[in-house]
């Protein structure tokens, strides 16, 4: 998904303009991305030496074979030693002239000053041509390509030069050609180990550069999975701190991605104020490995998340991984289940029930066109028919429920929608539409259900909030008062329908998604039943808040909340 020119190296692997490799001696060698670093540490070792030199003279220390020959010029010789390192600094930090210049021009400094000394010193005896091994070695490293044979050869020619000037001028001091010999073989091994060494390191150095960058890709993959995947995923330490937690999580849980003040300065977000629920469970399942984790909900309108624990280490101490499934898909597959068992048993058995009840509503009816029946026998007639109906209708019920089509979700603009659907219940129901308030904010909000069953569901509602509420046109209240938003603490749209109704009581409002269950005489308690059945098909939640709730959000009486699924996750097919 990503290529290499998606991450960035790291700066510290790539030099910056001035080290840019080009074929003139302008170039540094990219064994060392911090090239610049390395020659001031060779510049450092260049200044103490020099100041090494001009100091011992200065205060009477006798040092065994510096400057014996001639001291002047080795004092002098020392003095511009150390101001070319002092201003070979001051080029450094201001990184002009360019690099390799800055190399060769030391390098070639350094030979022709410890040259002079050793020539100040006695020549080749001196010993001092030792130091021109650490200056051939520094460039070998920092020049790529043969400048290490060129250094290498410069200092040999040099150091020959001396001992042949040496011998030429003064020939009883003996001819010590072995040891310029020796001195000059060393410079070109130094040279060609360290030329070897820097090919290695400049090897090594374009591995890592390239792990680093596949690691790095690995590393945004890595995130972009875990941050985009539906499943939550968090990591729990030892100290019940969250180490990590993705956005589909932080919407699970109900949390927002920012941070409260007091936990700003907090390194962690503890478990058990991230959700109280999930850190018992993780605690119980810490305590017992072969413990099953149980289904919950952080709030009231949130989803049913069912956790899964797994350790990260083999040692009790270790982190802890954390999966949080919602579980509306699964309650999803497993009603699309349920409604095709049901269909086939509702199908096996309607005719066998509408037969006997056929006749039984046929014989009630003749029985009351019959002349020969009194008072009482009407009145158990007409308890037959209202009965019978009741059985139909429940009969209907079920098999609008169980012959319901797959729902085929789409996004659309939700306050169109509503305003199309207040006219179309207005008209059929013989209402006045005045009688809706319509609240959505953003005004371009969208939601992701299936039309034709947002419709039912709807519908169900509104019917139930005219037969139960209270109206009451003449001082201008609207009876039903449909608000729509985003939730404050999660992304999930919602879709409120106020009534001005009394309160259902807390006893009945347990049982009132139940299937038949109904506190109406006529009732068939099936219709807040399959409107909870089909928000469930659409991975939406149809919630009752109370009384006291309906009244903290600006409303009295009854609202019920249909929380829509998140726009981010797509629906299961």
């Amino acid at each position: 998904m990503f290529s290499k020119t998606d991450i960035h190296t790291p700066a510290a692997a790539i030099p910056d303009d001035d080290t840019q490799q080009h074929v003139d001696m302008t170039a540094p060698s990219p064994a060392f991305s911090d090239a610049w670093r390395l020659l001031k540490l060779l510049n450092g070792y260049r200044m103490v030496v020099a100041a090494l030199f001009v100091t011992l003279p200065l205060a009477g220390v006798e040092a065994h074979s510096l400057g014996t020959r001639t001291p002047e010029l080795f004092l002098a010789t020392s003095l511009i030693y150390l101001v070319f390192s002092i201003l070979s600094m001051v080029g450094m930090y201001g990184r002009w002239p360019r690099f390799g210049v800055q190399v060769y021009t030391q390098v070639l400094v350094d030979i022709l000053i410890i040259t002079l000394l050793m020539h100040a010193s006695g020549g080749v005896t001196s010993g001092l041509g030792m130091l021109l091994l650490v200056s051939v070695a520094g460039g070998s490293i920092m020049m790529p390509g043969r400048t290490a044979i060129f250094f290498a050869a410069a200092a040999s020619l040099m150091v020959l030069a001396e001992q042949v000037r040496a011998y030429l001028l003064d020939p009883l001091l003996g001819a010590n050609y072995t040891q310029a010999g020796l001195l000059g073989a060393a410079f070109f091994a130094t040279a060609l180990l360290t030329q070897a060494l820097a090919e290695r390191i400049r090897a090594s150095e374009t591995l890592a550069a390239q792990r680093g960058v596949d690691l790095a890709n690995m590393q945004q993959l890595t995130e972009y999975i875990i941050q985009r995947m539906q499943t939550g995923v968090l990591v729990v330490d030892a100290e019940e701190n969250v180490r990590l937690i993705n956005e589909s999580a932080r919407h699970l849980l109900g949390t927002s991605s920012g941070k409260s003040d007091v936990e700003a300065h907090q390194p962690y977000q503890l478990i058990e104020q991230l959700c109280p629920a999930l850190a018992e469970q993780w605690r119980d399942w810490r305590d017992d490995l072969q413990l099953e984790t149980q289904a919950f909900s952080p709030s009231q309108t949130a989803a049913t998340l069912l956790p899964r624990f797994a350790h990260m280490g083999s040692d009790a101490a270790s982190g802890t991984l954390i999966f949080l499934e919602d579980t509306a898909a699964l309650a999803q597959q497993a009603q699309q289940m349920k409604l095709a068992s049901l269909g086939r048993l509702t199908a096996s058995i309607a005719h066998e029930i509408r037969n006997p009840l056929g006749a039984i509503s046929h014989a009630a009816q003749l029985l009351a066109e019959s002349p020969a029946h009194d008072t009482g026998d009407a009145r158990f007639i007409q308890i037959i028919g209202d009965q019978a109906r009741r059985v139909n209708t429940i009969i209907e019920n079920i098999l609008q429920l169980s012959r319901r089509e797959r729902s085929h979700p789409q996004e659309f603009m939700l306050k169109d929608w509503l305003e199309t659907f207040v006219d179309e219940f207005s008209r059929t129901q013989n209402i006045d539409a005045a009688l809706f308030a319509i609240e959505v904010k953003p005004r371009d909000l969208q939601v992701r259900i299936d039309p034709s069953q947002l419709h039912q569901i709807l519908w169900n509602l509104c019917d139930n909030a005219l037969r139960h509420g209270t109206r009451n046109p003449a001082s201008g209240e609207t009876a039903i008062h449909l608000r729509s938003g985003i939730m404050a603490d999660t992304p999930h749209p919602f879709l409120d329908v106020i009534d001005r109704g009394p309160a259902i009581a807390k006893e009945v409002a347990e049982h009132i998604f139940e299937p038949f269950f109904t506190t109406a005489p006529q009732g068939t308690g099936l219709g807040l039943y399959i409107c909870r059945e089909l928000c469930e098909c659409n991975q939406a939640r149809l919630n009752y808040l109370v009384a006291r709730n309906a009244a903290a959000q600006g409303s009295s009486g009854n609202c019920f909340r249909i929380t829509f699924a998140d726009p981010r996750r797509k629906q299961v097919a």
